[in-house]
């Protein structure tokens, strides 16, 4: 009798627990809130908050000064042939990244008169076994869909799209899977 009683409770369990488990499940999907673009007053209010903030003000003082505006300037005198995803010539300056950076692998490249790090992102396997063949004042050809900037550096961060030497192409960054 007590074998009929626990055959007869235990799938009754078993089924109030997938029952509850199913529910709890289904009842927390509903509860995230689903992220809507910001309008563009919106960005302006939250960008006007984080300027408040210390990190905000410090990029500020950064942007006012001398070396922030030579890295603006820098960034802005490219900024043509970026969106247009043209050639640039480089030559290359340094093999290495300045101290401290936590760029990945990259060099240091003088696209027209300026200097620039060239960041091609973080090592995965022999992905930039080509690049390593890279001297100083080898002249390169570049393109790059972003440039950009950070107190941190000294210079303009340019990423690397497609490097070419000598009319061969030596890098050329494989297109995101799933992505715009």
């Amino acid at each position: 009798m007590k074998k009929v009683i626990y055959a007869l409770i235990l799938p009754l369990v078993v089924v109030s627990g997938l029952v509850f488990a199913n529910f709890k499940i289904k009842h927390e999907n509903s509860r995230k809130p689903t992220l809507k673009p910001l309008s563009a007053a919106e960005m302006k209010a939250e960008l006007k908050k984080w300027e408040a903030t210390p990190e905000g003000i410090k990029f500020k003082k950064w942007e006012a000064s001398p070396e922030g505006k030579k890295v603006l300037a820098g960034a802005a005198k490219i900024r043509t042939p970026i969106s247009a995803f043209t050639d640039m010539e480089a030559v290359v300056t340094s093999l290495s990244l300045p101290p401290g950076s936590r760029l990945g692998f990259g060099v240091m490249a003088r696209i027209n008169g300026d200097d620039y790090i060239l960041s091609f992102g973080l090592e995965k396997s022999n992905e930039f076994q080509q690049l390593r063949s890279l001297k100083v004042n080898d002249k390169i050809i570049i393109r790059s869909h972003g440039a950009s900037y950070a107190p941190k550096y000294s210079y303009p961060i340019v990423s690397g799209d497609y490097v070419e030497r000598d009319s061969k192409i030596i890098y050329k960054r494989a297109a995101q899977k799933g992505g715009c």
